[in-house]
């Protein structure tokens, strides 16, 4: 198995004033930090502390030195490693974040964690199918609260029924999240944890492109 690529690890961007608003590539942060549009946001000893990119570049090389935390990532230069920002700050950029998370196939999938919400079990996204809890020809609509994840016994085992009428339950009851359910998966990584600081507390949505 090919290790995972540190160029392929996620980045949580932050506005001027500190709010979450897009999560990009690596290689997209440096290139933004190489230009000077942002600044790194790293967490030390519980708080958080700024760096512009010819400064991180040395705090990477004395950490690299002298210690290394399991969770970290690095990219190698010709002459030295650089440590992989978990967050940067936009130094320019006021707008605030999105507030709706998109109705997809894939955030629902997202959601409901890949979990049929009536047997509970797991299932890799082509064994899972979704299925309007209120069934379309009762008058059930497609909304957050009326399609869940469900393996293909379970939906045929349902049918054409409520819940109720083809005698079985929902794991948990539908509604529409509050932020991106991708940004909730990233959050259960050790090394993206750091983010939580700037979501957990938050109105705002971060939305996954």
């Amino acid at each position: 198995m090919n290790a995972i690529s540190p160029l392929d690890a996620s980045v949580l961007v932050l506005n001027k004033l500190f709010m979450a608003i897009h999560i990009i590539s690596v290689r997209r942060a440096f290139c933004l930090l190489c230009k000077d549009l942002a600044e790194v946001v790293s967490l030390e000893d519980g708080q958080f502390n700024t760096y512009d990119f010819a400064t991180w570049r040395e705090v990477s090389e004395f950490r690299a030195k002298n210690f290394r935390e399991a969770d970290d990532d690095w990219v190698r230069t010709v002459n030295s490693e650089i440590q992989v920002p978990r967050v940067i700050r936009l130094l320019s950029y006021e707008k605030l974040p999105k507030q709706t998370v998109k109705f997809n196939r894939r955030n629902i999938f997202a959601r409901d964690n890949n979990q049929c919400q009536y047997c509970g079990r797991k299932f890799s996204t082509v064994d899972l199918s979704l299925d309007h809890v209120t069934p379309r020809s009762q008058g059930g609509q497609s909304t957050w609260d009326n399609i869940v994840c469900a393996c293909v016994n379970c939906n045929v085992r349902k049918g054409g029924r409520t819940p109720k009428q083809a005698h079985m339950s929902l794991i948990r009851k539908p509604e529409k999240p509050k932020r991106s359910p991708l940004l909730n998966l990233k959050m259960t990584h050790k090394k993206y944890q750091s983010w939580r600081t700037f979501l957990d507390n938050a109105y705002w949505s971060v939305e996954l492109r």
